[in-house]
């Protein structure tokens, strides 16, 4: 069964790796014989390819056709990139070479469109999260992952407009995915300082399509999220008769002003956390 550019027997990429990582020094000269992807998450990366000295920024796909020689420099004074590198072999598009991809006029570097970078950003920080859990299924997962960003990749090599599709729920489901990050990431930091801005470039994403995603999935705002939690939290550890003053607890989940700690206890639940704390103990 044969659809557009691809076949199906054809197209079963196998995954042989996937990493982030921020390099702090110079490579050497090397090549794969499969296909390696470098995405730049955050930064810009110099890359000598083929003898050619190229910039990258965030962003922007280095395509490691098999072959192609590279290596990335790091000059004095210079911030390193954020990276997320795949390797992966077993699959082939038509009119390409067997395990590549090839890019208009022969480049060696894709600059994403704005849409094309947003999906990606979404799709490379889920993998990256699929990896930092043990569950099953996990390189499956991966994998179909993967295979979106190919197809959304080749979609804009061959240059295919999204067509609305009110059928099509893909993209509420990556959104309420990456909500669900921001409130996992909300949950096990609820005690440090956390700024939308924070927020934002723990996920690669902008504070302002963050805000509208989260607002959309949950009817808050992120920051009055994590308020909430924060709160519960401090609720939590008023109930426990171990628990310290109210400047420690106030410190325990996030908030150096005991003031405006107990301000916004008082605003949310109606009574101060000392005379809530009392009340507890009377019970």
């Amino acid at each position: 069964m044969q659809f557009d550019h691809l076949s199906y027997g054809d197209f079963n990429p196998h995954l042989l790796y996937i990493g982030k990582k921020t390099p702090m020094k110079s490579g050497e000269d090397h090549s794969h014989d499969y296909l390696e992807l470098t995405y730049i998450l955050a930064g810009q990366a110099r890359y000598t390819i083929e003898g050619q000295t190229h910039i990258l920024r965030a962003g922007d796909l280095l395509v490691g056709n098999p072959g192609v020689v590279h290596r990335f420099e790091l000059r004095d004074g210079e911030e390193p990139p954020v990276e997320v590198y795949i390797g992966m072999s077993n699959f082939h598009f038509q009119d390409m070479p067997q395990e590549s991809l090839v890019l208009p006029d022969g480049s060696h570097v894709l600059h994403c469109k704005p849409e094309l970078k947003q999906d990606l950003n979404q799709l490379i920080q889920t993998m990256i999260s699929e990896t930092q859990v043990q569950q099953s299924g996990q390189y499956f997962m991966i994998k179909a992952y993967l295979v979106q960003m190919l197809l959304l990749i080749i979609r804009q090599i061959r240059g295919e407009k999204k067509h609305e599709n009110r059928g099509y729920v893909f993209e509420s489901r990556s959104r309420g995915y990456v909500v669900k990050r921001i409130i996992a990431y909300m949950n096990e930091n609820y005690a440090t300082h956390i700024s939308l801005d924070q927020i934002a470039k723990n996920m690669y994403l902008s504070p302002v399509y963050i805000s509208k995603i989260f607002k959309e999935e949950t009817g808050e705002s992120p920051i009055r999220y994590l308020i909430q939690i924060r709160l519960e939290k401090a609720k939590e550890i008023l109930e426990d008769e171990a628990c310290g003053s109210i400047r420690d607890v106030a410190a325990e989940v996030g908030y150096e002003d005991v003031y405006y700690f107990s301000k916004l206890f008082k605003k949310y639940y109606g009574i101060a956390p000392a005379y809530y704390k009392k009340q507890v103990r009377k019970q």
